[in-house]
């Protein structure tokens, strides 16, 4: 089965590049940190030939203010096998508290997917650096349930680059499909990661929009859980996601981007947050989560899962650090 290519929230086609197999994290991470640096250093040095010049020969834009230009293409890899994940699987959902068994959660179709969205932002033309990037939210949609032993199609590309009153956000979006479905049918899972990058900024922006300006006083709601995070809490979600950015693994390197400890992933909030939901989610929701302050490892953090009012309505949740009384995520888990 091969999809229609896929359109950008404007409305662009995209290019659909076919990738052998799902990359591995830890090579994008070295690239990705090579790559920020290069971004770096051409902005801070424009005239440097091979720095501020173009990266590579897919580079069209140099990543100068006023010239943010996304790579026009999507990557696709066919054939992905899932007969092997069970383990895994296993892994995660004890991770999170989830219900160990055979379907996959939202959560993990976001880990299965995370390594082909981080290709293409270690891309030559993509023009944000990986590193130093902050994740700010998540759409997802799960539209039946997927197994273990269920071959996918998996793809992913950016879009929707946009003003934010620190920078620029770009949306990182990701899709599965069963490799022998209906090309028509649109995936079984939609996932849309926004991300800010901080002191770039479009020529033609004109700063934040309402939405994502400072929002005012927030009062705590009566809690329903609470979590105890160890320090360890970012090794061991690292471990089983592959994603282990320095800010996530220890003190001493969380410290070189500006945290004074090592702090939680957001997945990994917002996945625990989709299990304390429970089985009224149904196999098919929509969930989306909004991050607010990192999660500092060791941590306490109450947690209030509300149902919302009318038949299949579904449920707001949100994490907070009650002695400061300080946000940490939210969001809501809707039937679909």
């Amino acid at each position: 089965m091969t999809a229609a290519p896929p359109r950008t929230a404007d409305g662009r086609e995209l290019r659909v590049e076919t990738q052998p197999s799902l990359p591995g994290l830890g090579g994008l991470y070295a690239r990705g940190a090579a790559a920020s640096g290069l971004i770096a250093a051409g902005r801070a040095l424009p005239s440097i030939p091979g720095i501020g010049e173009a990266r590579g020969p897919e580079t069209r834009a140099d990543a100068s203010d006023g010239d943010l230009t996304l790579p026009d293409v999507a990557y696709r890899v066919g054939g992905v096998r899932t007969d092997d994940l069970e383990r895994h699987l296993h892994d995660y959902q004890r991770l999170v508290h989830e219900p160990v068994g055979n379907t996959m959660p939202a959560g993990y179709l976001h880990v299965l997917t995370f390594p082909l969205t981080t290709g293409i932002m270690v891309r030559n033309d993509f023009p944000l650096p990986l590193l130093g990037m902050v994740h700010l939210a998540n759409r997802v949609e799960l539209r039946g349930p997927v197994t273990v032993g269920d071959v996918l199609e998996v793809r992913a590309w950016a879009e929707n680059l946009r003003p934010h009153r620190r920078g620029v956000q770009v949306d990182l979006v990701a899709e599965v499909r069963r490799d022998a479905g209906d090309e028509t049918e649109p995936p079984v899972w939609r996932g849309v990661s926004t991300h800010l990058a901080k002191g770039y900024f479009l020529e033609d922006g004109d700063g934040a929009s309402e939405a994502d300006r400072p929002r005012g006083q927030w009062t705590p709601p009566l809690p329903t859980g609470r979590w105890v995070l160890g320090p360890e809490t970012g090794r061991a979600y690292a471990a089983v996601s592959g994603d282990r950015n320095p800010i996530h693994m220890s003190a001493l390197s969380a410290k070189a981007f500006g945290f004074p400890r090592a702090i939680a992933h957001g997945m990994y909030s917002a996945a625990r947050a989709l299990a304390d939901v429970g089985p009224g989610r149904g196999d098919a929701y929509r969930w989306t989560v909004e991050f607010a302050k990192p999660v500092l490892l060791p941590a306490t953090v109450d947690v209030a899962i509300t149902p919302e009012e009318g038949d299949g309505a579904g449920f707001s949740y949100v994490g907070w650090n009650a002695r400061k009384g300080l946000r940490h995520f939210s969001g809501e888990v809707t039937p679909l």
